[in-house]
């Protein structure tokens, strides 16, 4: 018999409590309507808070030659042209009045001379346009979102881990949950529902991620639901994360580090982005120099810990200190190293979903009805490599967008169909996992992650892609056998077997793309296949077919319109100098 579970009604659920869900909620909450938020996470630690460097927004305070249009060129090439263009010209358009909103709620971003927000350089940007509150503009806005949050009184519940939606004839009612600590199970009925959930890069064996974050949570809901995904072989790595000691092993070192003058050297002294990146250096697109430190790292020019060397010993210890204050006191505390002093060793790590789910350019809606994606979870925005500073623009603009849409939706519903049957389900499922059975659920979750980072990590081959598969498949067959116990205070067996099974379902997505994608494109990267196929521009999509298989069909990108094509054409031309900074 299936456990009790209590029932609670909104007008929209907000599922995720980081910085896109909040900026959703907040949204909602304005329109007059009530709206719900829960997370998995304390509400003061979701993983908004790790974007450390800064928020992309053409304001033109440092260089005035910067434009909308520029930030849309710099996000549209470097993304190596698949990333769908209304959804860039969206952000690119709207940043700068969502960036001067947050600072105004307190965001208090860090000053020029002038008194304007600072801008800094981040890598592949034409002009400086990243603001910034030090090296913890993430763990900002998220804390501004918060107050904000808690002045319009907006409901935030923590450690509710969600299990499935709910859909009937297509149309989304709801969602269903159990608390990670107590094992409380709740159903949510609403209007519209909202995937704000982040990515799934915790996947990875060295990952940015933290334990039991960005584990495919929202892939799975959405693929299960009846959506679509796009771009899932996409995953960025950045290029320098922490080396040792092993637990926190993936953690990141913030990109600003080099946009405030860091420099990479080799094991030889070389100053190796010279050989990958001229121009541009240190500050290339991430999978540029993601690429060159995997590759120097692999061909004997790394380090002794398996890494290279980040150095900015050149710059005075009381600006790091100023300038980078968590990342100064981040190798105090774990290796005891003093980086105004000694380099750092860091090597690539996974880090952000470029890929989710796909939604319309303007509502972010899926086409299930009701329900909605922003954030990380959703796909469209960052193509094949992610310009550093997007993230967070991406969180608030359309975070924005997508509270707009889904109280709109709500507002306007006529009727809506429930299904008992389809809430029994989720409940029985829950119950399905409990059981004693004989493979160890950590055990799984390491394997899957060895598994993703071995055989589709920074450089892959149809081989490797193969053999990831097939590997996977056999993990989901022990799954089936997993030992999944609880108790009255202790349902983390029910946490990490829901883990793994979200897990699963991303990683089987990401190697499908990845060994149907036979080019090098971004942060996809193919020995077998080294070169991009400039010819055919297209994304790939997956999907649960009727008998659950993951199955994936291809679409060409589409073309840029007069306008944006005259856009990218124009700027093409425009020299970079960001190079000159670190020279």
């Amino acid at each position: 018999m299936s456990k009790e579970y209590n029932t609670v009604i909104t007008n929209v659920l907000v599922i995720g409590a980081g910085g896109a869900g909040l900026r959703a909620a907040i949204e909602i909450s304005e329109s007059g309507l009530s709206v719900l938020v829960i997370g998995k996470r304390d509400k003061s630690d979701s993983h908004t808070s790790l974007a450390a460097g800064g928020i992309n927004a053409a304001l033109g305070n440092i260089d005035p030659q910067d434009s909308w249009q520029q930030h849309f060129a710099d996000t549209y090439l470097e993304g190596y042209c698949i990333g769908q263009p209304e959804i860039i010209e969206i952000m690119s358009k709207e940043s700068p009045d969502l960036v001067r909103e947050i600072d105004n709620w307190g965001a208090n971003f860090d000053r020029a001379n002038n008194g304007s927000i600072d801008q800094r350089y981040f890598g592949a940007h034409t002009y400086r346009r990243t603001c910034y509150t030090a090296d913890c503009t993430g763990k900002t806005i998220l804390n501004t979102l918060l107050k904000k949050a808690s002045d319009l009184n907006i409901p935030i519940k923590d450690t509710k881990y969600v299990t499935e939606l709910l859909v009937e004839n297509n149309s989304i009612f709801g969602a269903f949950s159990f608390d990670i600590n107590s094992g409380e199970r709740t159903l949510y009925l609403a209007d519209a529902v909202i995937l704000a959930t982040g990515g799934h890069t915790r996947i990875w064996k060295k990952s940015s991620s933290r334990k039991d974050e960005n584990t495919g949570d929202g892939i799975f809901l959405a693929l299960k639901a009846g959506c679509e995904v796009v771009d899932m072989e996409m995953v960025q790595f950045h290029p320098t994360g922490m080396l040792f000691p092993n637990e926190i092993a993936g953690t990141l070192v913030t990109e600003a580090v080099r946009g405030e003058g860091g420099k990479l050297f080799n094991n030889l002294g070389e100053r190796f982005m010279s050989k990958y990146d001229p121009e541009r250096l240190e500050l290339s697109t991430r999978d540029r120099v993601a690429f060159a430190n995997y590759s120097e790292i692999i061909n004997g020019r790394g380090t002794k810990n398996g890494g290279v060397f980040l150095d900015i010993t050149h710059i005075k210890k009381e600006e790091i200190i100023k300038k980078l204050p968590s990342i100064y006191k981040q190798f105090i505390e774990y290796q005891m190293l003093d980086i105004s002093k000694e380099m750092m060793e860091v090597a690539p790590t996974a880090h952000y979903s470029m890929g989710g789910v796909l939604v319309s350019p303007a509502e972010h809606s899926t086409n299930i009805n009701g329900l909605f994606a922003c954030g990380e979870v959703a796909g469209g925005l960052h193509g094949a490599n992610r310009l550093g500073g997007n993230s967070l623009a991406e969180i608030l603009v359309f975070g924005k967008k997508v509270g707009q849409a889904a109280a709109h939706f709500s507002k306007n519903i006529k009727s809506h169909n429930r299904s008992i049957n389809a809430i029994k389900l989720a409940n029985n499922n829950i119950d399905k996992l409990i059981k004693e059975g004989e493979e160890i659920g950590r055990k799984l979750e390491f394997e899957i992650q060895d598994l993703m980072w071995n055989y589709c990590g920074v450089v892959r081959d149809r081989e490797k892609l193969t053999q990831g598969l097939s590997k996977l498949k056999s993990i989901n067959e022990r799954f089936r056998k997993i030992d999944v116990r609880v108790s009255k205070n202790n349902y983390s067996d029910l946490v990490v077997a829901h883990n793994i099974k979200c897990a699963i379902y991303s990683a089987e997505a990401s190697l499908k793309s990845a060994l149907i994608r036979e080019e090098s494109i971004g942060s996809h990267q193919r020995s077998d296949f080294p070169s991009e196929n400039i010819k055919k521009k297209v994304n790939y999509i997956c999907f649960l077919s009727k008998d659950s298989a993951m199955s994936i069909r291809e679409e060409i990108c589409l073309p840029l319109g007069k306008e944006l094509d005259n856009i990218v054409n124009s700027t093409k031309k425009i020299k970079s100098f960001v190079g000159k900074l670190i020279e």
